[in-house]
C-alpha cells in the first residue's frame, strides 16, 4: 500500500486529490492536507469585490464530497516538509507521513515586501475570500463619498488576469452606481506593456486590452515598481527598457486593489534541491522533483522561468487549464509508480481563459502557454461574461461532486482541440 498525501486544496489540489484516488491502486491510501475545511473559487473574488457574489455562492464544504472520493480530509497547517523523513510537520506538533507527496499549496502572498501593501496597509486584495469580503466592505464606504482609484499588480505578482478584471469590473459597478464621473482611474503594473499577461501576450490581447481601458478611460503606468503606498497616495516608479528610472509618480489615491508579488509558502522555503530562491518548487517534466522524485508539484506553487527578461520582474501565470493539465499529467504518472513502472506523462501547459469585465470580457488560447506556441489566439465580446459565469457553475458543481472531470468536459476540448497531456 502507498500512502499519497496531496498538500493544499485548492484549484489544484482538490481536483489532484480527486484524479489520483481514480488512478492508483484501490489499497492505495489517498489524503488531502488544507488548513481549511473548505474550497474557495478564487476565480469569483473580484465579484465578491463589489458585491456580485457573497461568501456562500463560491465556497465549498470539502468533508462531503472527500469522504465521497476515498480521499481523507485532514485540516491542519503544515509547518514543514521534511522530505529527508517523508513526513509533514503539522504546527500543532504532529506528523503526516508519507510515501509520495504533490505539493499543491498555491503561494504565499508577500505583501510585506512593499510598504503600505496589502489589507494591512492601504490596498485590497482578491487573492483570498476573507480579503475580498474586506475588500467589499471598504468598496462600500468609498462608493459613499468616491475618488481616485488605482488597480493593478505590483513587481514581482505572477497573475496579471485578476487585476485586469478587477479594474473592469470596478469600472463597471461605478457606471451601475452613476459615480464613475467622480473616479479616476490608473492602472498601475509590472508588465512592459497592457495584455503582456507574464506570457508576452496572447493573440492580440495587448490591442484588445489596450481599447479596453480606452474605452473607460481607463490610464495606464507599465514598468512599474510600487515603492511606497501610504493612505492617500501611491508612489510608483516608472522605469525605462534598461531599468534607468524614467518618472516617480505621487498618485492620489482613495481605493486600490492590488496583486501582490507571489513567493513559495514557509513550509517549503529554504530546502535545498526542493525550491528555487524564491521558494517555489522545482520540478521536472513529469512534476517531479529531481532531488526528491517521491515529491511532485502543482500549481502556482512551482518555479517556471520568466518569459525573457523584462525592465521590471514580471511573474509567469500558472493558469486553470495549465494547472489542471500538470494535475492529470500527476494523476497518470503515481498510477505509474505505484505500480513499479517509471512515469511517462507530460502536462501540455496549454491554457483556456476567460477574463470577466462585468459586461464583456477577453478570453483566449495560447497552447502551450509558454510561447513560442501552436496556438496563439484571442477574442473579445459580451459573451465572455456569461461564459465565465457558466464556468463558475460548472467548477463548483465538479468540487461538489468529487469529479476530477466530466463527459462534456472533454467533448468540449476535443472540440478545440486542447489536451492537457503530450
Amino acid at each position: 500500500m502507498a500512502k499519497i498525501v496531496v498538500l493544499g486544496a485548492g484549484l489544484g489540489g482538490v481536483i489532484a486529490a480527486y484524479e489520483i484516488r481514480k488512478k492508483v491502486r484501490r489499497q492505495d491510501e489517498v489524503i488531502a492536507v488544507n488548513e481549511t475545511d473548505f474550497y474557495q473559487f478564487v476565480p469569483s473574488n473580484p465579484w465578491v469585490l463589489v458585491g456580485w457574489r457573497d461568501r456562500e455562492d463560491i465556497v465549498v464544504d470539502l468533508e462531503k464530497p472527500m469522504k465521497k472520493r476515498r480521499v481523507q480530509l485532514v485540516v491542519g497547517a503544515a509547518e514543514k516538509v521534511e522530505p529527508e523523513n517523508k513526513r509533514l510537520r503539522m504546527t500543532d506538533g504532529s506528523f503526516v507521513d508519507y510515501d509520495y507527496l504533490v505539493i499543491a499549496t498555491g503561494p504565499e502572498l508577500a505583501f510585506d515586501e512593499i510598504e503600505g501593501l496589502g489589507p494591512n496597509g492601504h490596498t485590497q486584495s482578491v487573492c483570498h475570500i476573507d480579503h475580498a469580503e474586506a475588500g467589499y466592505k471598504a468598496f462600500e464606504e468609498f462608493c459613499n463619498d468616491p475618488g481616485p482609484v488605482i488597480v493593478g499588480a505590483v513587481q514581482g505578482a505572477s497573475c496579471y488576469g485578476p487585476a485586469y478584471e478587477t479594474a473592469m469590473i470596478i469600472e463597471t459597478e461605478l457606471r451601475r452606481r452613476k459615480i464613475r464621473d467622480k473616479v479616476p482611474m490608473t492602472f498601475v503594473t509590472s508588465e512592459p506593456y497592457i495584455g503582456h499577461l507574464g506570457l508576452d501576450g496572447v493573440g492580440d490581447t495587448k490591442g484588445l486590452l489596450e481599447s479596453e481601458m480606452r474605452d473607460r478611460h481607463i490610464k495606464w503606468i507599465c514598468n512599474a515598481k510600487v515603492q511606497k503606498v501610504e493612505a492617500d497616495k501611491m508612489i510608483v516608479e516608472e522605469v525605462n527598457e534598461d531599468g534607468s528610472t524614467k518618472e516617480i509618480h505621487e498618485l492620489p489615491m482613495k481605493y486600490s486593489m492590488m496583486l501582490p508579488p507571489f513567493r513559495g509558502v514557509p513550509a517549503v522555503r529554504d530546502i535545498e534541491g526542493l525550491v528555487n530562491p524564491r521558494g517555489f518548487v522545482i520540478t521536472d517534466k513529469h512534476q517531479r522533483n529531481p532531488k526528491y522524485p517521491e515529491v511532485l508539484g502543482l500549481g502556482v506553487c512551482i518555479a517556471i522561468p520568466p518569459v525573457g527578461k523584462t525592465p521590471v520582474p514580471v511573474g509567469v501565470p500558472k493558469t486553470g487549464f495549465m494547472i489542471e493539465s500538470m494535475v492529470t499529467a500527476i494523476a497518470e504518472n503515481l498510477g505509474q509508480i505505484v505500480r513499479g513502472k517509471e512515469p511517462t506523462h507530460e502536462a501540455t501547459w496549454n491554457a483556456i481563459c476567460i477574463a470577466d469585465f462585468g459586461d464583456g470580457g477577453v478570453a483566449f488560447i495560447a497552447q502551450p502557454q509558454i510561447p513560442p506556441r501552436n496556438v496563439n489566439w484571442s477574442v473579445s465580446g459580451g459573451w465572455v461574461h456569461t461564459a465565465k459565469i457558466g464556468f463558475e457553475k460548472y467548477f463548483l458543481g465538479k468540487i461538489k461532486a468529487g469529479r476530477s472531470e466530466t463527459f462534456y468536459e472533454n467533448a468540449a476540448l476535443n472540440l478545440l482541440k486542447t489536451y492537457k497531456l503530450k
